[in-house]
């Protein structure tokens, strides 16, 4: 191989790319249990405010906890979640690149023989 045949940086390219594409999905499931825990939470607090199940302070702080809990998680994933998105942007376009600069030949519409 030549030195400036990219194929081996390509390679470790698409590694990096398949290891943001699961930083992404874990994003992306742990936003949505961080949506059912803030709406939990704020179903639990009505309920309480409400006096359905009675009322217990313990309840109350643990629904507020969780709506709080669950707005910080979701809100640093979000931003993890765009920072991943930007690195695979950025890595699919080097990846691109690179590609472009392979002397790629075209093969002919001829069959091929058989020795």
């Amino acid at each position: 191989m030549a030195e400036d045949d990219p194929t081996d940086e390509i390679s470790l390219i698409e590694e990096r790319l398949e290891e943001l594409a699961e930083v992404s999905e874990r994003c992306r499931k742990i936003i949505m249990v961080s949506k059912a825990v803030i709406a939990g939470g704020v179903v639990l607090l009505l309920v309480m405010m409400l006096g359905l199940f009675g009322s217990s302070q313990v309840a109350a702080l643990g629904s507020i906890a969780a709506v709080l809990g669950g707005i910080v998680s979701l809100g640093s994933n979000v931003s993890t979640l765009r920072q991943t998105s930007d690195a695979i942007s950025a890595a699919e376009a080097l990846r691109s690149d690179l590609i472009g600069r392979i002397d790629l030949r075209v093969v002919g519409d001829s069959p091929m023989k058989l020795s």
